[in-house]
């Protein structure tokens, strides 16, 4: 029989899984909910420092009640914060456990706290500064449990209802800081554990966004595109015990038999999507690469207007080659040098979804280079940006320059995701928008966009048409994101002409 142990996030417990365990139940399997200490479980001793340690014992203690009854087949469920003691609990029971799920969860590693997978940057301070005051590790230290709108600092609250969020606020406990603050430790037994990632994508990344980070070569998501670990989608915010109930003891059900999509490992037998051709046959132009800087130049000696190409991301530091030898990249840059405009493309430093503000300096200083180029009409400017590079467009949205003559986008992530954690942040097009007044704003739509990627652009157009922003949208119908080299159909086509022609009009025009 399989045996599903659900332990719960932070500030959470047993009471999250209540509609989710009588669904599984219901189908057949046994259950068990893990109250960890502090979190609907026993009170912390007085004195007691109830860290990471505790809750991980908190587990092996279900483990072994399971174990000791024979004919079980344990499935460890971990949500959020949850998924640390679960490790933790399974790299010690590693022969007991049959699977392990992450529930929209992050990927710990030894040696580091749950805090760092805290995705909002103030919380994390937050803590540090209350474990500050005390004592070492955070002992006796607790963070209030979130309210209201606050609890978006920890995950998205798509799909709860006013009430649904009402009643987790009213039931969150404290979490003790030394659960967040002490790093978890593994052997490393916990590996040989086959795996399932369950993605929330009203809250992060789906399957196919995870396909092109892996296919960019990100070494830190190497181990997701092995044979053992599938995953599975569900469309909704980051609580789906609650929000969906159903559709988790479904999925859950079916990830203990171990189905679920799996990842194509990046290879050197697989050309990635990022890397295939460019769907148009664009003529080879000169090209001139300074520093971090490719110039593609039109005939004539100019001044020529110049359209900056910004790439998508977070791209790895690592990843060859670097984004401005991608054939999108490099095929829209000839492109528009063919109808006598520079192309412009970049390597920046979005590295990391924290290294918005580092790419943002990059893309600067690359336009203000371009600018002072003597065959470039520094007063005829276009920004074109693609993909995770979307964000980068709110500054110039904000306060465009008068130089500035229009800003496109293809596919692009125009809000954070809420599994940043960067809510706060200045790079927010959806935002910024309102503040763009009359500047041409030329959006390429896929029509297959993933469902996280396409809610910031339905949030983004919702409020063009609230402020009466100048936007024209191009759709790619049939669509995929990064279309250019995944769909080399006719429809395609046409959408990078009609794009190409909606810039290059607005810089001459």
């Amino acid at each position: 029989m399989t045996v599903f142990i659900l332990v719960a996030g932070a500030f959470t417990g047993p009471h999250v899984w209540r509609e989710t365990t009588d669904l599984l139940s219901a189908d057949g399997a046994e259950v068990r909910t893990v109250a960890l200490t502090g979190l609907g479980g026993r009170p912390g001793d007085p004195g007691e420092a109830v860290d990471l340690e505790t809750h991980v014992a908190d587990v092996l203690a279900v483990i072994d009640a399971v174990v000791a009854e024979p004919g079980r087949e344990i499935v460890l469920v971990g949500h959020d914060y949850g998924i640390h003691p679960v490790l933790g609990a399974a790299d010690r029971r590693a022969g007991a456990i049959a699977r392990i799920v992450y529930l929209d969860a992050g990927m710990p590693r030894d040696g580091v706290p749950a805090l760092a997978a805290v995705p909002d940057r103030e919380v994390r301070e937050e803590v540090v500064e209350l474990a500050a005051g005390s004592g070492v590790r955070g002992a006796g230290g607790e963070l209030p449990p979130p309210a209201g709108d606050a609890w978006s600092r920890w995950g998205s609250t798509a799909g709860l209802s006013a009430a649904t969020l009402d009643d987790l606020t009213a039931r969150a406990m404290p979490q003790p800081l030394g659960t967040l603050l002490q790093p978890l430790r593994l052997t490393g037994a916990v590996a040989d554990v086959p795996v399932t990632g369950v993605l929330c994508t009203g809250n992060g990344p789906g399957v196919e966004m995870l396909q092109i980070m892996v296919d960019v070569g990100d070494p830190g998501l190497r181990s997701l595109a092995e044979a053992r670990v599938p995953f599975f989608e569900l469309p909704t915010g980051h609580w789906p015990m609650l929000s969906c109930p159903a559709a988790l003891a479904g999925t859950l059900i079916e990830a203990a038999s171990g189905g679920g999509r799996r990842l194509a490992p990046a290879d050197a037998s697989r050309t990635p999507a990022h890397l295939r051709p460019f769907l148009l046959d664009v003529p080879e132009r000169p090209r001139e690469r300074t520093g971090n800087t490719d110039l593609y130049l039109p005939d004539g000696p100019g001044p020529h207007p110049a359209v900056v190409f910004v790439h998508g991301g977070p791209v790895p530091a690592e990843a060859r080659p670097t984004p401005r030898d991608w054939p999108a990249l490099t095929g829209y840059a000839r492109s528009v040098a063919g109808h006598g405009a520079v192309g412009v493309v970049l390597d920046h430093r979005l590295h990391a979804v924290t290294a918005y503000e580092v790419a943002a300096a990059d893309v600067a200083d690359a336009v203000e280079r371009v600018r002072a180029d003597p065959r470039v009409d520094a007063d005829r400017i276009a920004l074109w940006f693609f993909s995770g590079g979307g964000p980068l467009a709110a500054d110039w949205l904000t306060d465009p320059p008068r130089w500035l003559r229009c800003v496109a986008a293809n596919y692009p992530i125009l809000s954070p995701l809420p599994s940043w954690g960067l809510g706060a942040t200045r790079f927010h097009p959806a935002r910024a928008v309102s503040r763009a007044g009359r500047l041409p704003v030329v959006l390429v739509r896929a029509e297959r966009e993933s469902a996280e990627i396409a809610a910031t652009v339905e949030e983004f157009l919702t409020e063009a048409g609230r402020c009466g922003a100048n936007v024209e949208v191009i759709d790619v119908p049939e669509g995929r994101h990064g279309f250019e080299t995944l769909d080399p159909t006719d429809g395609a086509r046409e959408a990078v002409h009609r794009a190409v022609g909606a810039v290059l009009a607005r810089l001459k025009g």
